[in-house]
Formats: C-alpha cells, structure tokens, sequence
C-alpha cells in the first residue's frame, strides 16, 4: 500500500500554507495573492500593509501594462510590529490574512467578478489611515530608458507620455480612471508598416480603451491628499481616516459595472469554494525528505496559483512578470523607474515565451484557463489575415514573433525598410521569417477541445490552425515561384526558404522546428496538403544519426536549441516512438545543444531530458528551474532573459515536472513516471493530452497504485 502521507481522496487535496512571521524590507519582498483576472502584491513595511493591484489588460496608449495603484492601510500603535505578526497565504481559499497585535486583515479577489476585498478587525477601537497611492497623478514622459514598458522600444517618440489618470474622493469613497486617447502606438505601427489602406479594417484593442476602478471604504472618511515617495517614484495619497476602527470591510471594484454591491461573506464563501475545487483537478505530493524535490514541488504548487489569479481575464499572462511585477528598482538598482516598468513591452504577446506559461495547463487540467491566451489569437486573426492579404496577395495568417495585442509586429522589432524590401518581414536579425510559433497556440486548442468537451468558445473550427497552416501552404510556394520556376521542389514538397529556426539559426532551408511544426498540426488538423510537407532533416555527428537544425543556415544568432522541438512541443520523437535513440544523440553530442544547455529562463532542456526519458538530466535539470528564486516568495524567479517575476521559467518548470511523472504514446498508451528517480515516493493526479484524468503512486521504486 503507498504510505499513508500519501494518500490522497477525492475533493480533499489542501495545499500548504505559505507563512512569514516577520515583515518585508520592500515591495520585491511580497506575496502574490489574486483572482478573476486581479493580482495584488501583498506585503507589510514598517508597520504598514500595502499591496499593488493589477488587472489583465490594462493596456495604456503606449501599450504599457498600468497597475491600479497602490494600497496602503497605516494602523496607530503599530500592530504589526511586534513578535505575534504573521502573514499567511491561504492556497486553499486564495486569501491572504495578515494579523498581529489584535488586529486582523483578510485579502481575497472575488473568483467570478473583478472586485477585492481586504475585511479589517481589530479587537479595539484604534486609529488608522487608508490611502490610495497614484504615481499617475500627473502626465509622465517616458524617457528613452523607459522605453522598454511600452510599444514603442527604441523607436520612441520624442513627446511619448504616459497621461495622468482621473482621480476624484469623497466621504468613504474613491473613483479612478484612466482613458486611451484615440491615437495609440497602434495608428503608429500601421502607418510605419505600410498598413493605412486597411487600417480602418484593422482590430484596435487600444485606441479609446476606458480602465477605471473604485473603492468604497466603509467607516473612513477622505481627509485630503498628501505627496511622498517610494522606491524611485513620486506619488500622491488619496487619504481616509478612520477614528475608531473596529471592523471595516474595504471594496475595490475594477472595471465592473454593475450597480448591486457584492456581498463579501458571499464573496468569500464562492472563492474559497472555487480555490478548493481548482486544487482537485490536480495535485502532485510526496512523502520523501528531500528538500530539493519538496521545493521543486511547492514551487511547482505556487506557480500554477499565480497562473490561477488570471483565470477569467480577457488577456493572458504575461510571460514576463504576470500580474505580479513589483518596482523594478528592485529587480535592477539601474532602472529607477514607475511601478508600471516591465522589460518587454505591456501589450507585447511574445509568442515563443508566451506559450511557456500555457502548455502545463492541459496537464494541470486548467482547461477554463487557456481561453485568454487563445482567444486573444482569435481576436487578432483577421488582422493577420488582412496583413498577408495586403502584403503578397495569398491567404492563410501571417503571425509574427514579437506580435502586439493587435494582431501586427511589434513596431521597434518590425526594423527598417528600404525601398524595394519585402514590407510584410519584419526587418530583424532575431525575427525575420519566424511564422511558426502561432502553430504551438493552434495545437493547443486542437488539443484543448479534445481533452475539454465542454469548450466552446470558439465553436471549435479550427480557423487559427487552418489559417496558419495555410499561410506556409500558399506563402513558401508563392516565394519559390518570385525566386525560380518551380513552387515545389524534386519530391513535390514545399521550399521552406528563407525560413527561420527559432531566432537561432536563419537564412535557413527547410528548418526542423518548422517541419516538426507543419507535420504535427497538419496531422491532427488531416489536411490534404500534408504530403507536400518535407522530410524533419537528419546529419550524423560522430557516427551517430542526429536531427538537424536545417539543411543549411546562413547563421546562429540566438542559443535556442530548434533541432529539439521535434521531440517537445511536437512530439515526433521521445518515448514510445520511432527515433528515440536519433534524438537522444542530438541530445548529448549536438555541440550546439550541449553548449547551449541550461536551466535560466525560456530554455527547455528540462522538458527535453524528460520527454527523451533521461532521467538523471531531468532531475538535474528541473530541480534547478523550479528550485526558489531570489526573491522572498520562492516562485518569483529572475528575470532570466526578460523581467521578474519570470513566468517563462516557471511555465517550463512545470512542463519538465509533468514529463517526468506522466506521458502517452500515440496510440494512447500510458508512460507513468518515465524519467522519474526511483528512490522519490510520488502520487500524482494529472491529465493526459487526450482528457484522461490519471493517479499513479509510486514508492520505493515500485508503481503501486494507478487509477483513470
């Protein structure tokens, strides 16, 4: 029988608790806490509670993702600050309570509306002061160093400004706004892309957009404004007092429009109920003292949660810090700059890091989860459509790397144009003639409908993945036709060329990760064109057969590893499939593969060592990707490549983790624990690609349980 610690029954699951019993010296020492599409950063600094507040899609004219603002309840004869402070993240519930001194705060985000509270009780009437903290409180002009938290990058305007926000108090109330010029960086980029002919045909996510929130504070009262300032920035106070605080319960409602107020005990009751039912859909324990392997699991645990407080967002995570972000001068003493600050831009999609956050959900079973990341593809489709209509007159959808929440090139990447160049390629040593990565999003809702009969959100007809598909069908031959005579070549496949294999190596004939691309989506879509895709190249390295990169490159610009996406995320080779010795030779003797291998950021080699069923690498491997970060919340990892909180190493944390205790063959066969070490007791519950639900349980090296 598996060890008792293990076991697990149905709809019992209950996460640990995540607890602090001293405070935070600052804003890179919070903890996360959120829900609906709502993340807070939660954290108490000399005595005082403070927390930020995010929201999915709140994307400026710049498209720079903006917070809500900071929060900050200030209590007299400092509560917290004695021996009995604690502050404690609730998984089960998604609350986190705060107490010390007598006096308690619960934090939660409603799960079905986008409303927060924070219910304040304190054992005696006490004194306290609740403010709203607006660094937008007057027009910001971004400067060049800026320039990375919007759109624009390095082709910033000279008068680029992110505008003051509308504020207004009164009584026990507060109201603020922020509204999107009609210009955006979005009438930018057509005009620099040679788009105008289209544009009034064009989807504009941005232009006019309208982000406004409000808080009722029962109990306060508005006493005025005040100035400070914290880390780098400037700010004003929108204060309110309370005399004799003994119980107040603080709602914050953001872009939420009804007129009823939400009930908190309501509230409070749906959301633990939704919290505790989440963490049923899956769970991976065990019982082993390891504290590498515990860790590798809690964090694990922890990043699926922040993946969770995105649940029902419109927009999706973003890979580069999510909701979480905090002052970025913390995370570099360099840049100096607003709470709103992110490397890589706001409304930046960064397809090849994007998709890092999305995969492990299908095996989490976070089905409910994906529709922002795909439905914001299907938002921006006619837009890719309308672009390779416009640029070479063929169909099929032209999806860019560095794409922007509107469909185009993100305009800085886009590059420059001389007259006579091709205006549909972005101009870009890293990115030129990278179409493939919106073929990973199309197998996943290929994949989603498959595992999730109750979705429906887009009538499941594949239009992104025909689409896609049909842009390489009809755009590799209608450029083998521009450069020769013929449109296929000696077998009657297409000429994939120039092609690009991930940013790494270009100018490239017939890349790998494309092939792989084309085949897996083809074959699950069954398209008649699927003959005219060629052959994954091969090459020999010491005698031993190898996937190659391409059949040629001009260059190697970048230190991604494209030779290994045939084995993940297409799965064409790996365990209980033909090859599998010829793709761990390019594994282990690809010079380029092993110089490039590691765990930082975006790289995969984890999933690799998983899915090729090399075990000791996949532990190696997984336990330093999802080992803690440096921040005080152990699954805020570095920036990596990109900025802090880097959701990108996390998401591939979690997909290693799951290669390593469950996959399938194609014909649907079970591979429990494939790269999993024997001596680790485990029990997992986990979905399959195909919507099985499955427990397995191993100890002492022996599967002893598994049920579906």
């Amino acid at each position: 029988m598996i060890a008792a610690a293990l076991v697990v029954n149905a709809a019992d699951y209950i996460p640990h608790d995540l607890v602090w019993t001293t405070q935070s010296r600052n804003s890179s020492e919070s903890m996360p806490c959120g829900g609906h599409d709502i993340g807070m950063n939660v954290w108490v600094e000399q005595g005082d509670l403070l927390f930020y507040v995010q929201q999915s899609g709140w994307f400026d004219e710049n498209n720079t993702m903006l917070k809500a603002g900071r929060w900050r309840l200030h209590v007299d004869s400092d509560p917290f600050g004695g021996s009995d402070f604690c502050q404690c993240l609730c998984l089960d519930d998604g609350a986190i309570y705060i107490s010390g001194g007598g006096v308690e705060v619960r934090l939660w985000a409603d799960m079905e509306q986008p409303v927060i509270f924070a219910a304040i009780v304190s054992q005696h009437s006490r004194r306290a002061t609740l403010s709203y903290e607006s660094w937008r409180y007057r027009d910001r002009p971004v400067t060049k160093a800026e320039c990375q938290q919007c759109s624009y990058k390095w082709v910033l305007p000279k008068d680029c400004t992110t505008f003051a926000d509308s504020i207004s108090a009164n009584d026990d109330r507060l109201t603020f706004s922020h509204r999107n010029r009609a210009e955006t960086v979005f009438d930018f980029t057509v005009a620099l892309e040679q788009l105008d002919a289209i544009k009034d045909s064009l989807y504009n996510p941005i232009g006019g957009l309208l982000m406004q929130g409000k808080m009722h504070a029962p109990g306060f009262r508005f006493t005025g404004t005040t100035d400070g300032q914290y880390a780098s920035t400037d700010y004003r106070a929108w204060n309110f007092r309370c005399d004799k605080l003994k119980r107040s319960v603080v709602t914050i409602s953001l872009n939420h429009q009804t007129t009823n107020p939400l009930n908190h005990q309501l509230s409070k009751k749906r959301s633990a109920r939704w919290w505790h039912q989440f963490w049923q859909r899956s769970w991976i324990v065990s019982d082993t003292q390891n504290d590498s392997l515990q860790s590798m699991i809690r964090n694990y645990e922890l990043m699926r949660y922040m993946l969770a407080c995105n649940a029902y967002g419109e927009w999706p995570t973003k890979f580069n810090g999510g909701l979480f972000t905090f002052d970025p001068l913390y995370v570099d003493s360099t840049m100096a700059f607003t709470p709103d600050y992110r490397k890589w831009g706001g409304g930046t999609m960064t397809a090849q890091n994007q998709r890092l956050v999305y995969w492990p959900m299908l095996k989490s079973g976070d089905y409910d989860m994906m529709e922002a990341q795909i439905g914001t593809y299907y938002r921006i489709l006619p837009n890719a459509v309308a672009r390779t209509r416009h640029y070479w007159g063929h169909g099929g959808a032209s999806f860019t790397e560095q794409i922007e929440n509107f469909g185009l090139p993100n305009p800085a990447e886009y590059g420059k144009h001389p007259e006579g160049t091709d205006p549909g390629v972005e101009r870009n040593a890293w990115l030129e003639y990278q179409w493939d990565t919106a073929l990973e999003f199309a197998m996943m809702e290929m994949l989603l409908v498959k595992s999730n009969h109750n979705y429906s959100l887009f009538t499941k007809n594949y239009k992104l993945s025909e689409e896609t598909l049909r842009f390489f069908f009809e755009h590799y031959q209608w450029q083998a036709r521009k450069l020769g005579a013929k449109a296929l070549d000696e077998q009657g496949h297409l000429i994939i060329y120039p092609g690009s294999a991930c940013e790494t190596y270009k100018m490239a004939y017939n890349p790998s990760s494309t092939i792989a691309a084309l085949r897996a989506v083809s074959e699950k879509l069954r398209v008649k064109d699927e003959e005219l895709i060629p052959d994954i190249p091969l090459r020999v390295i010491d005698g031993d057969t190898c996937i190659a990169p391409a059949i040629t490159w001009a260059r190697i610009q970048n230190t991604e590893t494209p030779q290994l996406y045939p084995v993940w995320p297409w799965r064409i080779y790996g365990l209980g499939r033909p090859g599998l010795q010829t793709a761990r030779n390019t594994y282990l003797k690809d010079p380029h593969a092993v110089a490039m291998r590691s765990a930082k950021g975006w790289k995969q080699d984890n999933i690799w060592a998983a899915c090729l069923g090399l075990t000791d690498e996949a532990r190696r491997l997984n336990i330093e990707k999802l080992s803690n970060g440096p921040y005080r919340f152990p699954a805020f990892y570095d920036p990596g490549f990109d900025w802090a909180p880097d959701h990108n190493r996390g998401g591939a944390g979690m997909i290693g983790l799951q290669e390593m205790l469950l996959q399938e063959t194609p014909d649907g066969e079970l591979l429990l624990f494939p790269a999993w070490p024997r001596e680790w007791n485990c029990h997992f519950r986990l979905h399959t690609l195909n919507g099985r639900t499955v427990e397995a349980g191993i100890e002492n090296g022996e599967i002893i349980c598994y049920s579906e």
